[in-house]
């Protein structure tokens, strides 16, 4: 978690500017209000958890206080989790620099691209929006002028990122560190749509109706399921060190079925993208 000197909060958009390094808000980049309301809120509380945590590794003091020095985490006796699955970076959404592949083929993308946000912004996207995995946020400035944008991702780094992108565009949203597939709450009312772009071809094999059963898990009764994925194309694909799995449009289709989804469609833009929209039964 990095030390912001002047910020938008995460939680109410308010801008602030902190006095002192020591400053909890300029770690967790909350305002003073919502910082103190961190006993009541799951998302607050966690923030000022790791804000505490980031600062005490970084060795920064606060007036009074001796410095404090980084300690090892103590080690559980549980098998270790895999690493996250890293976020696409910005650069690869738009075809520059390392993943630049030739005129031609880029604006090919480009095209397609530019498809897929088109179609995204023609869902009937309203109300608690889900974006689980949503990396740096390439696509959260729209999903939060449609609804109540809940945006999770498990690299920090990223979601950073996302959170800079909403700012710059004067949108809020709850940001989350969260792993996608992680347990649904029992008492979870379920969300009214979720934008899953990028996220089943990080699972494999049987793995796909899991996944599609995390998601139904996520939504309530008649919630819409939007799906962006990749179709294996060699001038397109994951960012490269990426294990990646491309999954053909009618196995999508039957592991969503199975899950409890329906009116499911499935559509490629072209080379590059597939895009797809389901309803929750």
């Amino acid at each position: 978690m990095a030390f912001r000197t002047r910020f938008d909060c995460l939680w109410c958009g308010e801008a602030w500017t902190v006095r002192t390094p020591g400053d909890l808000e300029g770690w967790a980049q909350l305002c003073p209000t919502c910082l103190g309301k961190a006993g009541t809120n799951q998302f607050l509380r966690g923030r000022l958890r790791d804000a505490i945590t980031a600062r005490g590794a970084a060795g920064v003091t606060t007036p009074g206080s001796a410095p404090v020095a980084a300690s090892a985490p103590k080690q559980r006796a549980l098998a270790p989790a895999p690493p996250p699955v890293p976020a696409f970076p910005g650069d690869w959404f738009l075809r520059r620099d390392l993943f630049e592949r030739g005129a031609i083929h880029d604006a090919a993308w480009a095209a397609e691209l530019d498809v897929v946000t088109r179609w995204l912004d023609e869902l009937p996207l309203a109300g608690r929006v889900l974006e689980p995995a949503a990396g740096v946020g390439f696509f959260s400035p729209l999903l939060a002028t449609k609804g109540e944008l809940h945006a999770s991702d498990a690299d920090g780094e990223a979601l950073d990122l996302a959170r800079d992108r909403l700012v710059a565009h004067r949108l809020r949203a709850h940001l989350h560190l969260a792993d996608p597939w992680g347990a649904v709450a029992q008492d979870d009312p379920g969300a009214d749509a979720l934008v899953a772009a990028f996220l089943l071809g990080r699972v494999r094999g049987a793995g796909l109706d899991t996944a599609a059963v995390t998601l139904r898990r996520r939504l309530r009764p008649g919630g819409l399921l939007a799906v962006i994925e990749l179709l294996p194309d060699t001038a397109g694909g994951p960012p490269p060190g990426i294990s990646w799995t491309t999954h053909e449009p009618g196995v999508v289709e039957a592991a969503l079925g199975r899950a409890g989804f329906d009116s499911v469609q499935l559509r490629p833009t072209g080379r590059f993208f597939l895009t797809g929209s389901a309803t929750a039964v």
